[in-house]
């Protein structure tokens, strides 16, 4: 039922949400082969092979955009919807400009890339007057009807040298919410050549991409000023339900503090603030081998243990030093260590191999989280754990007041700040405060002041310069930094590269690329109660790599994940066994298309997950 079409005088202004909209790549063609988005932080666990279309195709995760009206007080009113009689013309404009923009050699605003060879042309042989046929700039697209097909809405138009290359399309559900796809995953050498590296192959192109979303919007004859937002579309999500221990929308959030754009929090909850990082330490059990003996079900640091958790949970001074203990096991960058051990085991800025002895070259917490966990370690914090509680599990159990602010983060959070080198769906110049109209939310780029051409280098001044590329944005002006094409990338992102320090550690993007896996054959092991006790606790705690099946020699690992990257697994939520001091209730195990379950299978498996939810069971780079 419409709600009222009375005029209403309160909303004064609008904004888009998600700010920044996350998009991701998938080779499925059918009609319905996609999905949207996360849009809370806590999403429900999707069924085994949900991911997937009927043929093993990876569906295309889609980015969904509403618009919210505000009072003069900056209050929501309501969401304003198309059905409601309310007219809204949605346009955006999706661009790749990676092959015409510079080599990606290190993170250009870390003391290190002061003294780095400056970073060079992508397709340096390619002359100026020509260099625009590197970008692919399908130009803008505009939805002003619920229309949920989208075929006149496609971003076509857009070459490669000459080479046709779509970007996606432009759809809307029946509301007229704006639904943005991105490419299939198409990613070539025009002139037939192998990649070489994980992030700079001349002669590529991918259908990654990035641009502005917009809205002109009448309400009751008034014409409303929208703040815009964004969409970045982005490599496929092969751990949907892992979040980065340093999550994108934390590093937004401290660069907001740092800013003096939100103001810095005073007290910590312990369920809002502590307990997500407690938890991605856990769940990346899933996703790494170090990681699961480390944080694990059933090993001494599994912070998610009942018993574990409630002695972390609580105020006063009887847990005090335990508390301590965990707040100063996370590497902080003031102490200048350069040590692999600190937590979180995740590779920085300046990795190399072998590793450089310096700071950066290992993965912190912001400055926001640290300090954060500082005061918990002393005691002053909000207890407010409570282990029966539930987070909402759709945008709809949302209260209208907060749906805003849920999307942005939820978008965000299923993004990584992990290692930027170049990263996974964007990277280094994120953290820079010039590129913000408001927190979370990019500056857009008049298009009659264009960005000035920084010549055949780009150094670490000019990069951050005034004027430079850190401050308003334009189509795909997001996305040029990154790989080239983003599967190299991928392939080459793993964990170990010092064997002898440890074979599973430290790790590059570990929650959206996995590195070690529990497979559907040790997890049937481990299911199978005919089996010994023994035999199944091996089962459960052997790992099988993730890129196992991309073959032998880099070249041609680079090679199988350009033409198969949806033959890699997605590491799916799957029924355990409750009450069981070995076991967990609830596992997550890798899926390679359908392949190795039967239909029976996924059946009695979807039906499992399904009871389980009802039940309220716990939740080669040098």
């Amino acid at each position: 039922m419409s709600r009222s079409k009375k005029p209403d005088e309160r909303i004064v202004y609008a904004k888009i949400h998600p700010s920044i909209g996350i998009a991701r790549v998938g080779n499925s063609r059918k009609n319905d082969g996609y999905y949207i988005g996360p849009q809370v932080v806590e999403p429900e666990p999707r069924p085994p092979g949900y991911y997937r279309d009927s043929s093993g195709a990876l569906k295309r995760e889609v980015a969904e955009f509403r618009v919210y009206g505000y009072d003069g007080s900056g209050r929501v009113v309501r969401e304003l919807q198309m059905e409601d009689g309310v007219e809204i013309e949605w346009t955006v404009e999706l661009a790749n400009h990676k092959a015409a923009w510079y080599n990606f050699e290190l993170a250009l605003d870390i003391p290190e890339a002061a003294t780095a060879p400056a970073s060079t042309r992508r397709n340096a042989n390619i002359p100026v007057p020509a260099r625009g046929k590197l970008s692919i700039t399908p130009g803008a697209r505009c939805i002003d009807r619920p229309d949920t097909q989208g075929k006149k809405y496609r971003f076509d138009g857009g070459r490669f040298l000459g080479t046709p290359v779509p970007l996606g399309e432009l759809r809307t559900d029946a509301l007229g919410r704006l639904l943005v796809f991105g490419g299939h995953g198409k990613s070539a050498s025009i002139d037939n050549k192998p990649p070489v590296t994980f992030a700079n192959n001349d002669g590529w192109y991918d259908d990654t991409s990035d641009g502005p979303v917009t809205a002109r919007v009448r309400l009751d004859g008034r014409e409303l000023e929208v703040a815009p937002a964004w969409v970045v579309v982005a490599p496929p999500n092969y751990g949907p339900q892992q979040k980065s221990v340093r999550t994108m929308y934390a590093l937004m959030t401290d660069l907001a503090i740092q800013s003096g754009q939100l103001p810095a929090p005073t007290r910590p909850s312990f369920t809002h603030d502590l307990l997500p990082i407690f938890k991605s330490l856990c769940d990346l059990q899933w996703m790494n081998a170090g990681f699961a003996a480390g944080f694990g079900y059933g090993m001494p640091q599994h912070l998610l243990d009942p018993a574990y958790l409630r002695k972390l949970s609580q105020p006063g001074d009887t847990y005090k030093e335990l508390r301590r203990v965990v707040a100063t096991s996370f590497r902080n960058p003031l102490d200048q260590d350069v040590s692999q051990k600190p937590w979180p085991w995740v590779y920085g800025d300046a990795m190399d191999v072998p590793m450089p002895p310096i700071p950066r070259a290992m993965n912190a917490l912001t400055t926001t989280q640290l300090a954060l966990l500082e005061r918990w370690a002393e005691g002053d914090f909000v207890a407010d754990y409570d282990p029966a509680a539930q987070s909402p599990r759709s945008i709809d159990q949302v209260p209208l007041a907060q749906q805003p602010s849920m999307l942005d983060r939820a978008a965000l959070e299923f993004c990584l700040a992990d290692a930027f080198h170049p990263g996974c769906e964007m990277t280094w110049p994120v953290r820079h405060a010039t590129m913000y109209l408001e927190p979370y939310r990019w500056r857009h780029r008049a298009k009659d002041d264009p960005e000035p051409d920084y010549g055949t280098t780009l150094t670490p001044a000019e990069a951050t310069s005034y004027n430079g590329p850190l401050y308003a944005q334009f189509p795909g002006s997001i996305t040029r930094w990154m790989a080239i094409p983003w599967q190299t990338d991928t392939a080459s992102c793993r964990s170990g590269y010092q064997p002898n320090y440890d074979p599973y550690l430290p790790t590059f993007w570990p929650a959206r690329v996995p590195n070690q896996v529990l497979d559907v054959e040790n997890y049937r092991k481990v299911m199978n109660p005919k089996l010994s006790r023994e035999e199944r606790l091996a089962a459960f705690n052997k790992r099988s790599d993730w890129d196992r099946t991309l073959g032998v020699g880099y070249t041609q690992e680079l090679e199988n994940m350009v033409k198969h990257f949806d033959r890699q697994g997605m590491v799916e939520v799957r029924p355990g066994i409750p009450d069981d001091p070995d076991f967990p209730p609830v596992m997550q195990v890798e899926d390679r298309g359908g392949k190795s379950m039967s239909a029976g299978e996924r059946l009695i498996t979807d039906t499992a997950m399904r009871a389980t939810a009802i039940k309220g069971t716990p939740r080669q780079r040098a």
